[in-house]
């Protein structure tokens, strides 16, 4: 009687076992293709945010709406936009040799110290990105310096000034939208 319990309870768990992956298979065959990504929304992805020519500081338009940080790769600034869309704070940023591909991504880790990839030590880092690799994210190096990066390092590092940094710090909490446009 003990052996028959035994291959019933071994036929039970054969069958959970082929049941829990059978649903497994199943929701994989679901996820969207677009999980991890960024999400590309009209704003993001158009080749170049309209800017005011009259003031090269403003944030530009068609850059999303809401509270968000705005990085603009091709002017090297950032905007920290509140939720009434006013501009709380902007300024320019030295970029690593890596750029974050135009879209809207959450931040999301950061690390109050750490060694950047160049070797610098860094504070106020917030990540939001990976590029074939290279984690992309804004910092402000402990010593002030906002240099250009060696072209020859992969770097995903975005340099601001300490100020601008502890304003991006507590600006751009986990999940806060950055918004990467041309």
């Amino acid at each position: 009687m003990a052996g028959s319990s035994a291959t019933f309870v071994a036929g039970l768990t054969a069958a959970a076992v082929c049941t829990v992956g059978f649903l497994a298979l199943q929701a994989s065959a679901n996820v969207p293709g677009t999980l991890g990504r960024a999400s590309l929304d009209t704003a993001a992805a158009a080749p170049k945010a309209p800017r005011d020519k009259n003031n090269p500081t403003a944030l530009p338009s068609g850059s999303g709406a809401g509270e968000r940080v705005v990085y603009s790769v091709d002017d090297d600034r950032v905007w920290l936009v509140g939720e009434d869309g006013t501009v709380q704070r902007t300024f320019p940023v030295t970029p690593g040799t890596v750029d974050p591909l135009p879209g809207t991504y959450p931040v999301t880790s950061r690390s109050k110290g750490i060694t950047g990839t160049d070797g610098t030590p860094v504070e106020h880092v917030v990540r939001f990105s990976t590029v074939d690799g290279v984690v992309i994210g804004f910092s402000a190096a402990v010593d002030g310096s906002t240099r250009a990066p060696d072209p020859a390092m992969r770097t995903g590092g975005i340099r601001e000034a300490r100020a601008d940094g502890e304003a991006m710090w507590a600006f751009a909490t986990i999940g806060e939208r950055i918004v990467v446009i041309r």
